[in-house]
């Protein structure tokens, strides 16, 4: 089925599009300190070279989509660190900038996606990892429209609404992305379980909500434990049959909050395999989140060609046994 979507080529041509991994703890892994506030939008502010290099190795290994470093990027984030809000506007364009600026030097053909993360991303302590953000859908609303008017007009191919883990917001945003202009999206949730988001809505009620908003050409699930993605797929698969499906979970573990760290993870390998079974389910567009490196993500993209590429293959043309009879 032909969307109109800007990864449909790179789907046509490679049988799935390939994600980048996780450019914040990618970031801390180099020596950056993240422990503020903006966490990775703060890097804009100090040094934003540290932020196109990780795009620049994400793309070398071999990612057809690049997200930018606004995730935790806000009007009200920015003004806690003491910037006015033309100096936050500017800091938000300027992380889809950074990852465009990385894909030109790299004269490659990959897309660029805006990051939009969750209202529990501006409050801290681990809020996008429960959803109870205790406000009523006017403040989420307020929130998210003005960052999505900056980055929807920063130069992105796409926008990257992720991690979002509630139903209240991701009704919230499906009205948004209804109505306001802008280029294509496609919305992530965070997961609990193989059913539900953390908040404990069942994921197919939350995906309702999107399933008539043309712009959102795909509904899928990040930063989540990597052993739910299979099941959270085919629940997708189901509720949503006319959408693309998109997976980026992290390594698993639980986020503490208080120290800022993840818990015990499974290996790469692990991660590796489990990759060719999200593709079976219905994932059309596949990639990491936290902790997942630049190795990692070359690692997943020869075995998610190699899967795909078997997978797509004609088969073997049969001999005609047919007598054939002659007058």
């Amino acid at each position: 089925m032909v969307n109109g979507y800007p990864w449909d080529d790179i789907v046509a041509r490679r049988g799935y599009a390939l994600l980048d991994g996780g450019l914040a703890t990618e970031l801390e892994r180099r020596g950056e300190d993240l422990g503020g506030g903006l966490w990775s939008a703060s890097v804009l502010a100090t040094r934003p070279g540290a932020i196109r290099a990780v795009h620049e190795d994400f793309l070398a290994a071999g990612a057809d989509i690049v997200i930018s470093a606004s995730y935790q990027a806000s009007f009200e984030g920015f003004a806690a660190a003491g910037y006015g809000k033309h100096e936050a506007a500017a800091f938000m364009r300027r992380a889809v900038e950074l990852a465009r600026e990385a894909r030109d030097a790299r004269g490659a053909g990959a897309l660029v996606a805006a990051s939009v993360g969750p209202y529990g991303a501006m409050l801290g302590g681990g809020a996008e990892y429960r959803g109870d953000y205790g406000v009523d859908d006017a403040v989420l609303r307020r929130f998210h429209r003005e960052r999505l008017e900056v980055l929807a007009a920063a130069g992105a191919d796409l926008l990257a609404v992720e991690t979002i883990p509630s139903h209240a917001e991701g009704r919230v945003l499906a009205g948004l992305l209804d109505k306001m202009p802008g280029p294509p999206a496609w919305i992530c949730f965070s997961c609990r379980d193989g059913e539900r988001l953390n908040d404990g809505t069942l994921l197919c009620d939350a995906a309702a909500h999107f399933l008539s908003v043309k712009r959102v050409g795909a509904l899928g699930i990040n930063c989540t434990d990597p052993a739910l993605v299979e099941s959270l797929v085919r629940h997708l698969r189901e509720a949503a049959p006319g959408k693309d499906i998109v997976v980026y979970p992290n390594l698993g573990g639980c986020w503490d909050a208080a120290r800022r760290e993840w818990g015990e993870g499974i290996e790469d390998a692990r991660f590796i395999d489990l990759a060719p079974r999200w593709y079976d389910a219905g994932a059309r567009l596949v990639g990491g989140c936290c902790r997942t490196s630049p190795a990692l993500i070359a690692t997943l993209g020869r075995r998610l060609d190699e899967h795909a590429r078997r997978e797509t293959a004609p088969s073997a043309i049969e001999p005609d046994t047919t007598e054939n009879h002659h007058e």
